[in-house]
């Protein structure tokens, strides 16, 4: 569609009489043989096609005819070659441009410089693109001017779009999130505008208005305009606008009061532009923009800058006597065309034209068409253009592969007494920063690095503020913020409609109150009652009307889940909460209870460790302590009766052996932990209520058929239908608190539930209000929290998020739940919860096990040890020379030899022992 419009309106041009733009030279004659000169002509033309009666065309006059005779009157840069300029004056006119754009073609020049308008720009590229002919623009910035569409069209000024990333990351530096972009209804600012928006999009940010007027407005539609975004919530304001016409906005904005405290502007680079050619602004004007934020063109602070500009100041013919960085960008223009033309001729190439076969005059047309000629090293020179790269007046003079100058960086300005005061810097490179760019590129710190350690130095506001503004104020236009208030008829201790002011009440509505008074600025309010009044309404409804704009905001018991947050914002929640299981309990024994403290695999490991701990003392006894002797009978009772005795600390034998008596202590000990510990369990098991159903959770419901109950209005139904797959069958509805009672009383068989799912605090209210009766069974299974809700990117809701954790730090959250919600504590039953298993105490039979098995490691190795001594090998007689068929009976004896010995008392092996001990010694 541009593409089209654009043709259209060079074709109309082509239409138009010559004498419009007051031509006195005839066009050159029609021919179709190439015009080509030496490889080193004489002279060599370009066009410079700007608006000279600018505020950017005042200043980028004098610079390109300063450059013109600094290239002709150097030695090393086309050296014999008359570099000359052809001026055409655009007139700020899409369609005079046009055709002063042609007019400037039939010259044949090898270059343009210009234009200042973006639109213009538009509109040339295409003559440019057809005749192969560059475009040095140095003040069309214009993001969408794209290498792909337009070939020729070289910017030697920054692009908009990273002036337009600037101003996001400084909008995001202090934290608002929304900007109204007030800007000129034409190509330069529509489409910088569009990429503000995407980058505030990047930083979670946006513009909540976009306030364009048309090129030629007048100073009634201006102040229409503002008024109309005074009214408005935000209160930063991006102004996108022509140097021309941009202080009669300040003017108006002034005089609507528009730039006192709270208020914050952002200015692009139009207005150092204009401050810039000021040789010393006026008090009035400095008094239209103090406070105001502007972002110029970084140029570095170089001597070959001052000495130029001081050359430009010194000339009398000037129209200014101040310049901006357009002059240094239309002065480096010229160069880089110099040296581009300057590296092709050496490289070989013809300054020649042709004439173009599709430009031909037909059916008798006037429009001579002929005239216009192709420039045939178009391609070539275009290449070099953009393969240049040395240092100018405005910095380095390279192009990236989108054939943008590399390293775009801003000067950030703060507008303030006579004058503006440089707050920081932005570079696309470091971000935010109070070091100067170039500085940072030496360095070479990491990109990463940089834009982690955002820093600018102090503002000072309009009115004087020194305080950061907050960005935003309540609209202002009488009407106060509609506040809906569900209109529940259970758990009214939460919200309710109330006879006195504000009209309703309860604990959601103080913490709010509450909240409210913690922020540095009144909160116009209206409660507003949502529901019938009587049954809860539905809380997905009222979130949607939120959404809707039907309201600003929620205040009530509202769940913060999923499908709510993707349509409103919420504060920080003030209230956990979550959905449990509720069912009856009711006070009942067993005859088994005292079974109940232990898990089975508890119970006989414990059985088994009685028994082996008793035997292992009954083997380290035996041979010591007659209790431990008698009859077989005798001793398997003593094992059984000293094992079991020992829970009870009963056992009436006395142990005297070291071993029997480590053994016996460690075994104690842990039989203290044990009886400790059953003791405790039990005793809760026959003390807490019991459930009165088989339901022990969230699993064991959805596995049951039974009808389950929920909260009129409550998410809770959504989620068991869809998340959970619960049949819509089951579910029932249950409106108020007396519902509860009665359902979960009569129970499944007598058209009752068999179970309540809800969220904890209605749980905890129907708990302490029926003196327990009823109890929460398993966890939460679902994790959330009560929240106010929002209109998207309400500011108002990340300022009450922070008074919430204000609140809750202080204590006063807790003081206002207590005020309301002043309940009884009810036990959690679970049905597992008081059964003692074995991995809580396995380190214990571990410990004891170890110190059995040491005990009669050492107990048979001193056996083993007596044995030898006891019964020493004799020596051989002719026995020993028997067959091998004898041996077995003597193993057999041996064994039971063995046997008899383990079992003699101790006292009498030692007495033997000394007895053979002497014998050897009276033989020896």
């Amino acid at each position: 569609m541009v593409m089209g419009r654009t043709l259209f309106i060079l074709v109309l041009c082509l239409w138009i009489p010559l004498e419009v733009v007051g031509r006195k030279e005839p066009f050159y004659s029609p021919t179709t043989v190439n015009s080509t000169v030496s490889s080193r002509p004489k002279v060599v033309k370009f066009g410079a096609l700007f608006n000279m009666d600018s505020v950017i065309g005042r200043s980028a006059l004098p610079a390109i005819m300063a450059a013109v005779k600094d290239v002709n009157s150097s030695t090393s840069i086309l050296p014999g070659i008359d570099l000359q300029v052809i001026l055409h004056d655009t007139n700020c006119s899409a369609f005079l441009g046009t055709m002063e754009a042609l007019q400037l073609m039939e010259n044949d020049v090898v270059a343009v410089v210009g234009p200042v308008s973006s639109g213009i720009a538009h509109v040339i590229s295409h003559v440019v693109n057809e005749l192969h002919v560059p475009l040095l623009s140095f003040g069309a910035t214009d993001p969408t001017l794209s290498a792909l569409q337009y070939p020729y069209f070289v910017r030697t000024t920054q692009n908009d779009y990273f002036q337009m990333y600037a101003i996001a990351d400084f909008v995001d530096y202090y934290r608002w999130k929304k900007v109204i972009a007030i800007y000129v209804d034409d190509d330069n600012g529509r489409n910088g505008v569009s990429v503000l928006g995407d980058a505030m999009s990047k930083k979670r940010a946006k513009i909540s208005y976009k306030a364009a007027f048309p090129p030629e407005a007048k100073e009634s539609d201006i102040s229409d305009l503002l008024n109309e975004v005074n009214l408005m919530e935000s209160r930063v304001y991006v102004l996108h606008v022509n140097p021309d016409h941009g202080l009669a906005i300040f003017s108006i904005a002034k005089r609507l009061r528009m730039m006192d405290s709270g208020y914050v502007w952002i200015a692009t680079d139009w207005l150092p532009s204009v401050l810039d050619s000021l040789d010393s602004p006026d008090t009035d004007t400095m008094d239209l923009l103090q406070g105001v934020v502007a972002f110029r063109h970084h140029i570095p602070d170089t001597d070959l800058k001052k000495s130029f500009l001081s050359r430009l100041k010194s000339q009398r013919d000037n129209e200014t006597v101040s310049f901006n960085s357009y002059a240094l960008y239309a002065y480096d223009s010229v160069w880089l065309a110099a040296r581009a033309l300057d590296a092709y001729l050496n490289e070989g190439g013809n300054v020649s034209f042709s004439s173009d076969p599709k430009l031909r005059d037909t059916n008798g047309s006037m429009l001579q068409l002929a005239s216009l000629r192709t420039f045939d090293g178009g391609p070539q020179f275009l290449k070099t253009i953009l393969g240049m790269n040395f240092t100018g007046l405005s910095g380095q003079v390279e192009f990236d592969m989108d054939k943008n100058l590399v390293h775009p960086a801003y000067d950030i300005l703060n507008i303030g007494g006579s004058g503006s005061r440089r707050i920081g810097y932005w570079s696309n490179h470091s971000g935010l920063s109070v070091i100067a760019p170039e500085v940072l590129y030496e360095k070479k710190s990491s990109k990463t690095s940089l834009k982690s350690n955002q820093e600018l130095y102090s503002v000072i506001w309009p009115g004087e503020a020194t305080t950061t503004p907050r960005g935003w104020v309540f609209p202002n236009n009488g009407q106060p913020l509609r506040i809906a208030v569900p209109n529940r008829v259970s758990y009214t201790d939460f919200v309710s409609k109330s006879k006195n002011p504000p009209g309703v009440q309860g604990y959601c509505i103080d913490v709010f109150e509450a909240a409210l008074k913690l922020l540095n600025y009144p909160v116009p309010r209206q409660y507003i009652l949502f529901g019938n009044g009587e049954r809860n309404p539905s809380y997905n409804e009222l979130v949607e009307q939120v959404a809707q704009n039907n309201f600003d905001a929620v205040v009530g018991d509202v769940t913060i889940v999923t499908n709510r947050t993707r349509i409103v914002d919420f504060t920080q929640p003030f209230m956990p909460s979550g959905l449990v299981v509720v069912v009856p309990v009711e006070k009942k024994s067993s005859p088994w209870s005292f079974l109940e403290p232990f898990t089975a695999q508890m119970w006989l490991v414990t059985g088994a460790f009685f028994l082996f701990v008793g035997t292992v003392v009954w083997i380290l006894e035996h041979r010591h302590n007659p209790e431990f002797r008698g009859s077989p009978r005798k001793q398997l009772i003593t094992v059984f009766w000293f094992s079991f005795s020992t829970m009870f600390f009963s056992h009436r034998e006395n142990t005297v052996s070291g071993l029997g008596r480590l053994v016996l202590i460690i075994w104690l000990f842990v039989v203290l932990i044990i009886n400790s510990s059953y003791t405790a369990s039990l005793t809760s098991i026959l003390t807490v209520q019991q459930l009165s159903s088989q339901i022990e959770g969230i699993d064991s419901l959805i596995s049951s058929t039974q009808p389950i109950g929920i909260q009129d209005g409550s998410f809770a139904r959504k989620y068991l239908i869809d998340d959970l797959n619960i049949a819509e069958s089951r579910i029932v509805t249950l409106k108020n608190m007396e519902d509860y009672i009665d359902a979960l009383q009569r129970g499944p068989k007598a058209g009752g539930v068999v179970a309540v799912v809800d969220e904890l605090p209605y749980i905890e209210v129907l708990m302490s209000r029926t003196d327990c009766k009823f109890t929460t069974v398993g966890q939460e299974f679902t994790k959330s929290g009560w929240g106010f809700a929002f209109q998207r990117d309400s500011p108002l809701a990340v300022d009450l998020s922070t008074a919430i954790l204000q609140l809750s730090e202080s204590g006063d959250l807790q003081r206002i739940h207590d005020k309301w919600l002043n309940k009884k504590e009810c036990a959690t039953v679970d049905a597992n919860s008081n059964k003692l298993a074995l991995t809580s105490f396995w380190g214990l039979f571990l410990i004891c096990g170890i110190a059995c098995v040491i005990a009669l490691i050492i107990f048979f190795a001193r056996i083993f040890c007596q044995y030898n001594k006891f019964s020493p090998e004799p020596e051989k007689t002719d026995k020993e020379m028997q067959p091998v068929r004898s041996r077995r009976p003597s193993r057999t004896r041996s064994l039971k030899k063995l046997m008899v010995f383990v079992d003699r008392r101790e006292a009498d092996i030692k007495e033997i022992l000394r007895e053979n001990k002497k014998r050897r010694h009276s033989i020896g």
